[in-house]
């Protein structure tokens, strides 16, 4: 039983699901958005908010943090730069999941998950 176990395990191991979450947080952060299923979404939306966070505080180690996570340099150098300062007076919230239609192969709940 899984009493008290917060977040989805999506059958993967731990490893293969962080790197999902990173390609996901990359992707959001890159083109502002991203199409996924509703409960990748949902759970990806953490990890985006936190990436803002660490832009906001905009600290070497800050930077750094980022870069360990996030895949792509040229992001987090936009991340700190461009997006951070756009919530600069926004205490949270800075993503929003928008649903969807199913997917047509096999009926999965999409949804976009974007900067709001």
């Amino acid at each position: 039983m899984r009493h008290r176990q917060s977040g989805r395990r999506f059958d993967m191991p731990t490893a293969q699901r962080m790197a999902m979450f990173r390609n996901i947080t990359t992707a959001v952060l890159e083109h502002g958005g991203v199409l996924t299923t509703e409960a990748r979404a949902k759970e990806s939306r953490g990890f985006v908010e936190r990436m803002v966070t660490l832009g906001k505080r905009g600290s070497l180690h800050a930077r750094r943090q980022a870069l360990a996570f996030v895949y792509d340099p040229k992001v987090v150098a936009a991340l700190f730069d461009e997006i951070a300062p756009r919530y600069a007076e926004r205490p949270g919230g800075y993503t929003r999941v928008v649903k969807l239609a199913r997917r047509a192969g096999d009926g999965a709940k999409l949804a976009r998950l974007e900067l709001v």
